[in-house]
């Protein structure tokens, strides 16, 4: 038997050589771009670490002192027992934690019915949400500002979380109702032929099938909270002050108090880098699928 021929133009075959020869480079290209991105983002991060890991005097020497110095960790043992370091601390996580509890409690109701109930209402509540969050910080603290000293709750953790769920709340609704749309219709509608509400439906049915997506809403809303400079600078005093409130306040002052900063940073730094790689297929999968779909 002979076998057939195939016969190809030799154009597309060299054009296919030249694409499978091509994409080697390109990876390479790809991969050395991303490094050199990667390290430019660390070198902050990495530069902060080694000075709050030198002694004073070779910290902040001219030119930089790299090698032949003993490590320390005497910033931080500083930090922890002449500074209020600790409390600034809890307060940073109470309000993060209170502020992301509240934001879902009233998030995933609302956006429930923001994604079952499409029309002009629902559009103009999520447009709405969306400038909120749009506007400049100081616009929407001002008045905060001015409404905590009125009902004097100011200087309070309460009225920093409060203050934060009002920010990141646009957020958390606007994601959690693109995960919510997610999810067919048929199966509100089966739960409520077996005699469910669109309350039961929603917590014995809807949630237990969002928990990735609670999940993700719920680490963005908590970073957001843990990291707030702005709102937590206006918003406190002395009561209730937060680690990047008490970082600024350490900068410009003496070597050893700057070091104490650079100490603090780097303990604010690593709960965050943490919570990113213990749960970077959720903040990927906000970031790719519920933050593009609805």
């Amino acid at each position: 038997m002979i076998a057939d021929t195939v016969k190809v133009p030799l154009g597309k075959v060299n054009d296919t050589a030249a694409r499978i020869k091509r994409r080697p480079a390109t990876k390479r290209t790809a991969a050395i771009l991303l490094i050199i991105t990667s390290v430019l983002m660390l070198f902050p991060f990495i530069w902060t670490a080694l000075s709050v890991t030198k002694p004073t005097d070779v910290a902040f020497a001219n030119p930089p002192v790299l090698t032949g110095y003993t490590p320390t960790i005497q910033p931080f043992v500083d930090l922890w027992e002449t500074t209020y370091f600790s409390d600034y601390l809890i307060n940073t996580v109470v309000v993060a934690v209170i502020s992301t509890v509240v934001a879902l409690v009233l998030g995933i109701p609302a956006a429930y019915a923001l994604s079952r109930f499409p029309g002009y209402v629902s559009a103009i509540l999520l447009l709405l949400a969306l400038i909120f969050r749009s506007l400049p910080r100081f616009s929407v603290v001002l008045p905060m500002y001015e409404i905590s000293k009125s009902l004097g709750i100011y200087d309070t953790t309460f009225a920093l979380a409060a203050a934060l769920v009002a920010i990141n709340q646009p957020f958390s609704i606007w994601l959690l109702r693109n995960f919510f749309a997610e999810i067919p219709k048929e199966l509100d509608e089966a739960a409520m032929i077996d005699g469910c509400t669109r309350l039961s439906t929603l917590r014995r049915v809807m949630i237990p099938l969002m928990k990735p997506g609670i999940l993700t809403a719920g680490i963005f809303v908590f970073l957001f909270a843990f990291q707030e400079y702005l709102t937590a600078l206006v918003l406190t005093d002395t009561s209730s002050k937060t680690v990047p409130v008490f970082i600024t306040t350490q900068l410009g002052q003496t070597l050893p108090m700057l070091q104490q900063a650079g100490a603090a940073s780097m303990l604010l730094t690593l709960p965050v880098i943490a919570i990113a790689f213990v749960a970077q297929k959720y903040l990927i999968a906000g970031l790719s699928d519920g933050s593009v779909k609805g």
